[in-house]
């Protein structure tokens, strides 16, 4: 007898992966128009002006969802590119947790940055 279920092969993240890369979008669109917003208000962004919105919390904390967004967004992109041409998975996994560290790396950084 011959089964109906299809067998799920590879990782199948679908439409998870497809969400989560449109919502990751939408932040960042947001803050790049809230920066843009800013360079009008000031009329230019000097150090002055840096400083003034770096000063704000809100600021602070909309650029920290900002990075988070950009690095769960490259991670997604990194891994499914990987995913498609790094076959070999004994090479596939030390490239992922390679790329993995760099981008956890990277939101230490940005705490260090915005809250010194």
């Amino acid at each position: 007898m011959v089964s109906d279920r299809r067998i799920p092969a590879g990782a199948h993240y679908g439409w998870r992966d497809w969400l989560v890369q449109r919502v990751t979008a939408v932040i960042m669109a947001a803050y790049t128009l809230l920066v843009l917003v800013l360079l009008l208000w000031f009329g230019g962004l000097d150090r002055a002006a840096w400083q003034a919105a770096f000063a704000n919390e809100l600021f602070r904390i909309a650029s920290f969802v900002f990075m988070l967004a950009l690095l769960w967004h490259a991670w997604i992109g990194v891994r499914n590119i990987s995913m498609d041409y790094v076959k070999p998975t004994a090479l596939r996994i030390p490239v992922q947790a390679v790329i993995a560290t760099v981008l956890v790396a990277y939101i230490g950084w940005t705490l260090r940055v915005l809250w010194p």
